[in-house]
C-alpha cells in the first residue's frame, strides 16, 4: 500500500512497510520515494491506493496538476470547508482516479490565493475580494518577473536600461535587494561573470573606475552633491561690521605654502624689540569673526567638518568666495586671530610673553615653497649676501624652531619615545610627500607623481611654529577653563590618539596641550577652537562666560566624535585615489612594466618612486628595507590591485669589517 501526504508544503507518496492499530489510531512505518524511512499517523495520511506505483504517479499528477483550471476549481468548490476527494468529484466526475486527485492535491496545495488551507486535505475557498486582491498581486508580480527579464537581458547585451539610468549609484552603492532592477543587476551579473562595477562600466552607467570610486565617496558623505549651495555666502556688510574695530597690527607677515594651496590661513611675522630680540607673530585667518555658531554657514562647515584634498581636486569645507574673503591673501591687510611670543637673541622662547589678539594683520607676500625652498639652506640664511624674501625673518624663525624642536624631543625622550631626526631624511629613505599633477593629454588623463622629501628648513619652519602655537592655543583654553577640541595622544593601543573636549597631553609630540587652531577654514575643530580663543581675547578673565560652548557641553563632545568619524573617511579616501593614481601611472605605459620595491613588513612591500603599498609575498622572509626588481601586470583600477612578479632580488652589501677573511 501506498500513502499520499503532505510535508513542508510539498505533496508526497511512502510505501508502507508495516502498519499498527485500527481505525483514528492507525499508523504506518513507511519509506518515502527519497528513501527516508518514516513514521505516519492515520490524520496525517491524505489518500491510500496500491496503484499506480509512487514514481509513476507523481511524474502523471505533475503533469495532470498544470493543467487544472484553478477559476474554474474556485467555482466549482462549496462555500463552505472541503476535503480534497469531495471536490475532486466535482471537478473530474464521480470516477476520479487516483492521479487526478493527486494532481488536484499539488493544485491546491500550491494555490493559496484561491484556497485557503484549513488542514490536512481541508480546503476552503478563498473570499471573492481576496481573491481579485491576490490575482492582481499574481498580475503585478508577473509583469514585474517579465519587466526584471528584459532588463537583465539589455544589460548582458552591453546596454543600461533607460529606466535605471536615476538609479545607478543607488543600485550600486546602497540597493534595495528586494527591488525587479537590483535583482536584474545581480541575474545579469552571475551570467556574465562579472561584478555589479565592472558590468555598469561595460554598459556606460559610469565612466570610469575612477568615477566608482568617486560616487561611492560621495553617496556616503555627500548624497546631494559636493557643490556648495547657490547664494550661500557671506555679506560683505556682516564681515565688515565683524571687522570694524580690529586694531591693525604694526607687523608685515608673510604665509608659507606650495602652489596648490587656496585656503591660505596661516602666516608668521617677526618684529625687532628695542631692548633686543624679536617678536614672533603667528597669525591666522578669523572665519570665527565673521560666522557664528548656527549660521548658514557655520551649518555647512558643521556638515562637511573639513576639506576633502584628494589628487587632482578637493571639496572645500566653507564656500570658495567666503574662503577669498578671509584668505590670508598677499596686498592688503586680513582679519586674524594672531598669537605673539618673543624670543631672545639666542631664539628661547620666552614663555610668559604670550600673547592672543583680535586684529587686522597686513599681508606682505605669500611665499611658494617651490619657488624659494631650494634657495633656503643654514649657508644661505646666514649670509648677508643671498637674496631672496625675508631670508633674515627665517633665519631668525629658523634659530628658534631649532630650539623649539629640541624642546619637545626631550620631553618625549621622558615619555618613554625615540627622540626624533630634526631636519632632512637619510637620502636613500623613501619619500613620505608627494604632488600628483592630473592632465589631459590627446583626450586622455595621464598623471605625474613627483616625490617631495620632508624636512627642509622652510618645512621645519611652519611645522615648529604652527606646533608652537597650537600648544599655545591648548594652554590658554586650559588657563581660562574653557573647553576646546584638544588633540590627545597617551598611552598605547589604536586610541591612544584622540580628540577630546577637556586638556591633556600629546606624547607624541612632546606636549603639555595640543588644540588644532591653525587651519579654521578647512577644519571644523579648529573653528571651533577659534570661536573659544575669540572669546578670551576679547573678554579675558570673563571669557567662560560668552564662549560659545560653555564646559561639559555635550554638542561640543558630539563635534569631537562627528570630526573624528569624518577626518578618518575623508583620509581613507584620499588614500584610495591615490592609490587609484598610482596604479593608473603604473598602468599609462608599457605592461608589464619593471620596478624597484622596498620591503617593509610581512610581506608588504613599497614601490620606491611612488607611495603605493604592494603585497610581495615572497618578500616576507627578507629583512626590512629589503630591496628588489619586480615586473607589474594585471592591474586592476576597479579592486586597486595589481599582480607583482619578483624579477631580482638584490643582496645586501656587507661592511668590510662584517666580511669574513678569505
Amino acid at each position: 500500500m501506498h500513502l499520499l501526504y503532505e510535508e513542508g508544503g510539498d505533496i508526497k507518496v511512502a510505501t508502507v512497510q508495516s502498519a499498527s492499530g485500527t481505525g483514528d489510531a492507525e499508523s504506518w512505518q513507511a519509506t518515502s520515494l527519497s528513501g527516508k524511512k518514516i513514521k505516519l499517523k492515520a490524520k496525517e495520511v491524505w489518500l491510500r491506493f496500491e496503484k499506480p506505483e509512487p514514481q509513476a504517479l507523481m511524474d502523471q499528477a505533475s503533469v495532470l496538476s498544470k493543467e487544472i483550471d484553478l477559476q474554474f476549481l474556485w467555482d466549482c468548490a462549496p462555500e463552505e470547508e472541503f476535503g480534497l476527494v469531495d471536490v475532486a468529484q466535482e471537478y473530474f466526475g464521480a470516477q476520479a482516479s487516483i492521479s487526478q486527485e493527486t494532481a488536484l492535491a499539488i493544485a491546491l496545495q500550491g494555490a493559496p490565493v484561491f484556497f485557503r488551507r484549513k488542514g490536512r486535505g481541508r480546503f476552503q475557498r478563498a473570499p471573492l475580494e481576496q481573491l481579485q486582491a491576490g490575482l492582481a498581486a499574481l498580475e503585478r508580480k508577473q509583469k514585474e518577473l517579465e519587466q526584471q527579464t528584459a532588463w537583465q537581458q539589455e544589460l548582458v547585451s552591453g546596454i543600461f536600461p533607460e529606466a535605471l539610468k536615476s538609479q545607478a549609484n543607488q543600485l550600486l552603492f546602497s540597493p534595495d535587494k528586494n527591488t525587479s532592477a537590483y535583482k536584474a543587476l545581480i541575474a545579469a551579473c552571475t551570467e556574465c561573470g562579472e561584478s555589479p562595477a565592472q558590468l555598469m562600466i561595460r554598459c556606460g552607467a559610469i565612466d570610469s573606475p575612477l568615477q566608482y570610486h568617486q560616487n561611492m565617496f560621495l553617496k556616503a558623505h555627500f548624497p546631494h552633491g559636493s557643490a556648495h549651495q547657490a547664494g550661500l555666502a557671506l555679506e560683505q556688510a556682516v564681515l565688515d561690521a565683524a571687522i570694524s574695530e580690529l586694531p591693525l597690527a604694526d607687523v608685515t607677515a608673510f604665509s608659507i605654502d606650495d602652489s596648490g594651496t587656496t585656503e591660505i590661513d596661516d602666516a608668521l611675522s617677526v618684529t625687532p624689540l628695542a631692548e633686543g630680540g624679536h617678536r614672533i607673530g603667528i597669525h591666522i585667518a578669523a572665519p570665527g569673526l565673521a560666522i557664528t555658531k548656527d549660521d548658514a554657514l557655520d551649518r555647512v562647515a558643521r556638515a562637511r567638518m573639513s576639506t576633502v584634498y584628494f589628487p587632482g581636486d578637493k571639496i572645500t569645507m566653507l564656500p570658495d568666495a567666503v574662503i577669498q574673503q578671509l584668505s590670508l591673501d598677499e596686498g592688503a591687510a586680513r582679519p586674524a586671530l594672531s598669537i605673539y611670543v618673543d624670543i631672545d637673541l639666542a631664539g628661547v622662547v620666552d614663555k610668559e610673553t604670550l600673547q592672543l589678539r583680535a586684529e587686522m594683520v597686513p599681508m606682505g607676500s605669500n611665499l611658494r615653497l617651490e619657488n624659494l625652498e631650494h634657495l633656503v639652506t643654514e649657508e644661505s640664511l646666514i649670509d648677508e649676501a643671498a637674496h631672496y624674501p625675508y631670508r633674515q625673518e627665517l633665519s631668525i624663525l629658523w634659530t628658534a624652531a631649532k630650539l623649539l624642536h629640541a624642546g619637545r624631543q626631550e620631553q618625549r625622550v621622558t615619555n618613554g619615545l625615540r627622540a626624533e631626526q630634526l631636519g632632512m631624511l637619510d637620502p636613500q629613505a623613501l619619500a613620505r610627500d608627494f604632488h600628483f599633477q592630473i592632465q589631459d593629454v590627446d583626450g586622455a588623463q595621464r598623471v605625474e607623481i613627483t616625490p617631495r622629501q620632508r624636512g627642509s628648513i622652510l618645512d621645519t619652519i611652519v611645522a615648529e611654529w604652527m606646533i608652537y602655537c597650537n600648544s599655545a592655543s591648548g594652554r590658554l583654553l586650559a588657563d581660562h577653563g574653557i573647553p576646546g577640541l584638544f588633540r590627545t595622544q597617551k598611552g598605547w593601543g589604536p586610541l591612544r590618539t584622540r580628540m577630546q573636549t577637556t586638556p591633556g597631553p600629546h606624547e607624541g609630540l612632546g606636549l603639555d596641550y595640543y588644540a588644532w587652531c591653525t587651519s579654521p577654514l578647512r577644519r571644523y575643530s579648529d573653528l571651533v577652537n577659534q570661536w573659544q580663543l575669540i572669546a578670551i581675547a576679547k573678554h579675558g578673565i570673563t571669557a567662560k562666560m560668552v564662549a560659545p560652548f560653555p564646559p561639559r557641553d555635550a554638542a561640543l563632545m558630539g563635534i569631537a566624535a562627528d570630526f573624528e568619524a569624518c577626518y578618518s573617511a575623508y583620509a581613507e579616501y584620499q588614500d584610495r585615489l591615490e592609490k587609484y593614481w598610482c596604479l593608473r601611472w603604473m598602468a599609462q605605459d608599457e605592461i608589464p612594466k619593471q620596478i624597484f620595491v622596498r620591503h617593509l613588513k610581512e610581506g608588504m612591500s613599497r614601490v620606491e618612486p611612488i607611495p603605493l603599498h604592494l603585497p610581495v609575498p615572497e618578500l616576507a622572509t627578507r629583512p626590512r628595507m629589503t630591496r628588489a626588481e619586480v615586473s607589474i601586470a594585471d592591474v586592476d583600477l576597479l579592486q586597486l590591485t595589481a599582480g607583482v612578479r619578483i624579477v631580482h632580488i638584490e643582496t645586501p652589501e656587507v661592511p668590510e669589517s662584517d666580511a669574513s677573511p678569505a
